[in-house]
């Protein structure tokens, strides 16, 4: 099973973006040589926990430091970009590293403000595309327009045909509808939504449409994203996730941390370690802390139960040294460096595999 990490670039409190985005590229370069497949990069706007706010520099950045890793966006949210703009960056990405750039295309608020702050105009919200317009419109950039289209006329990298493999992302059924009937590979976002996790999966394959686009696929493909934190141990485990238990315990209380608290100040806050995770079939928490090979069977487990093709992991925490180590303990625990060697032999010997 491949396994990939989406980065939201998590701050700790007292710090700032700086070392963040620096324990991003650290971990990028990790999961590059411990045999993860992909690396997303989020985009986040105004939260003080995350500073993801532009995967598009992200994706060069990382793309240029490492060389086995599909790197891309989790997502670029539609909702606040023009897919003309979108469509060029991502092509541009994709002939500056060649066959290694995903697209993941997303929608979500930040709020009214910075909702209004992201747009161009100043005098009033602007109205709603529907978004499945907004995608279809990106893809017909990467493909052609009709000729009567007065995009049509619009020059759009002659001679350059290779394209960035294109994802829908979302935490909703309704997601999985437009990934489905444009033919696209989908991820859900269990961490977000779990409770809807196994009606978007199946709401996906359901309805899903052979692709007239030239980035889509001709039959289904899915990945799950789940939030976890292994550890050597479980106290270990649970330990990491102490800084991420307080922060999401704090924004459901309607208040946004400053950044994700040091392990020994989220310790105190919960008065000890967090709740230890019971597998339960179709009851999945938002956020999971185990030791290497519970964890692995946990993963196996989740993916079965709704038939993922892959498995996207993020995380809240902001130790540097927690994070290396949970995801050095999973690519162990799942021997990611040796699938990912099969893989590239399968590969070139013309075994069939996700474009």
């Amino acid at each position: 099973m491949k396994v990939s990490i989406v980065d939201t670039s998590p701050v700790l409190a007292g710090s700032t973006a700086v070392e963040a985005y620096r324990t991003t590229r650290e971990l990028a370069q990790l999961a590059d040589q411990v045999g993860y497949s992909r690396y997303w990069m989020a985009e986040l706007h105004g939260v003080p926990t995350n500073a993801s706010t532009s995967p598009e520099i992200a994706i060069a950045a990382i793309a240029s430091r490492t060389s086995n890793l599909r790197v891309g966006s989790g997502a670029v949210l539609l909702n606040h970009r023009s897919p003309y703009r979108v469509a060029e960056t991502f092509v541009q990405l994709n002939a500056m590293f060649p066959g290694r750039i995903d697209l993941g295309l997303g929608r979500a608020t930040a709020g009214q403000l910075i909702d209004v702050a992201l747009q161009r105009s100043r005098t009033a919200v602007a109205a709603d595309e529907p978004y499945a317009d907004q995608v279809v419109e990106l893809l017909q950039w990467f493909d052609s327009f009709d000729k009567d289209h007065p995009f049509g006329q619009v020059p759009f990298f002659d001679g350059v045909n290779a394209r960035p493999e294109t994802w829908i992302l979302g935490s909703s059924p309704a997601s999985s509808v437009v990934a489905a009937r444009l033919g696209l590979p989908y991820t859900f976002a269990a961490f977000l939504n779990p409770a809807a996790a196994h009606t978007a999966m199946a709401t996906y394959r359901k309805e899903f449409r052979p692709s007239r686009f030239s980035t889509g696929l001709q039959r289904p493909y899915a990945m799950l994203g789940v939030n976890l934190v292994v550890g050597e141990t479980e106290e270990d485990a649970l330990r990491a996730q102490a800084g991420g238990e307080v922060v999401r315990r704090t924004v459901a209380r309607g208040v946004i941390p400053k950044g994700v608290p040091t392990t020994a100040d989220a310790l105190a806050q919960l008065g000890g370690l967090p709740q230890p995770f019971s597998y339960i079939p179709g009851r999945w928490p938002t956020s999971i802390a185990a030791a290497p090979e519970r964890m692995r069977d946990i993963l196996e487990s989740m993916a079965a139960e709704v038939e993922a093709d892959e498995i996207i992991i993020q995380d809240l925490i902001a130790e540097p040294s927690d994070r290396l180590t949970s995801y050095r303990l999973l690519a162990e625990s799942l021997d990611l460096r040796g699938s990912a060697e099969q893989q590239s032999i399968s590969t070139t010997s013309g075994g069939s595999t996700h474009a």
